[in-house]
């Protein structure tokens, strides 16, 4: 009954912790107003798939590493902090280029898979994500789980992430959020470059 009970509250744990607005909401809704719907999609397979390794790094024991190597840990904010202000910068110096122009850095080449690698990027820039895996799986797991418990929550953390952002991608790629974006472009890109620095602020600050 324990495990039972485990395997359906760690999804949804984690379908909360998704639905909660971030980089990764502001990256995916970008995408898919800015680009494509498809591209917007593909963004959000990457955020699935950064819910995957971090998932399994922390039923590997991720989170007794980086507890017990602080500069490991400090390593990864560091890290994080530098891709989110990295995209604060783009969206910034991209709001008052043209809608193409502004998703050129995303479009060059295959655009589906640059989204998806700045989904997956976006994912993993924010190291305290793994500390929440670890924290969940370590509070509702019981020890001594069969390896296919654990198994099984893997494939559900990645339908939910992945699941949760295509359905942010397929509502701001119709067509009046699309209208909405471009007539107001400047201050939303701004605006969304603004929380993007904010986000890497605190995470120096909680490197510091």
């Amino acid at each position: 009954m324990e495990l039972s009970f485990a395997i359906l509250a760690i999804p949804a744990a984690i379908a909360i912790g998704a639905i909660s607005p971030g980089p990764s909401f502001v990256l995916v809704a970008r995408t898919a107003v800015a680009i494509s719907r498809a591209d917007g999609i593909a963004a959000a397979l990457g955020m699935g798939a950064g819910g995957l390794i971090f998932a399994t790094a922390a039923l590997a024991g991720l989170h007794v590493v980086l507890t017990t190597v602080p500069s490991l840990h400090l390593t990864f904010k560091i890290a994080g902090a530098a891709y989110l202000l990295y995209l604060a910068v783009r969206l910034w110096r991209g709001a008052r280029a043209p809608i193409a122009a502004a998703a050129a850095p995303l479009a060059r080449g295959s655009s589906r898979s640059r989204s998806f690698a700045f989904g997956l990027m976006t994912q993993l820039s924010n190291p305290k994500t793994a500390v929440v895996y670890a924290s969940i799986f370590t509070a509702l797991l019981p020890p001594d789980q069969p390896a296919w418990a654990a198994a099984s929550v893997l494939p559900l953390i990645f339908a939910i992430e992945a699941g949760w952002y295509a359905i942010v991608a397929i509502a701001f790629s119709s067509d009046r959020p699309r209208r909405g974006y471009l007539r107001s472009k400047l201050w939303i890109d701004r605006i969304a470059g603004v929380a993007m620095g904010l986000l890497a602020a605190k995470l120096i600050a909680d490197a510091r």
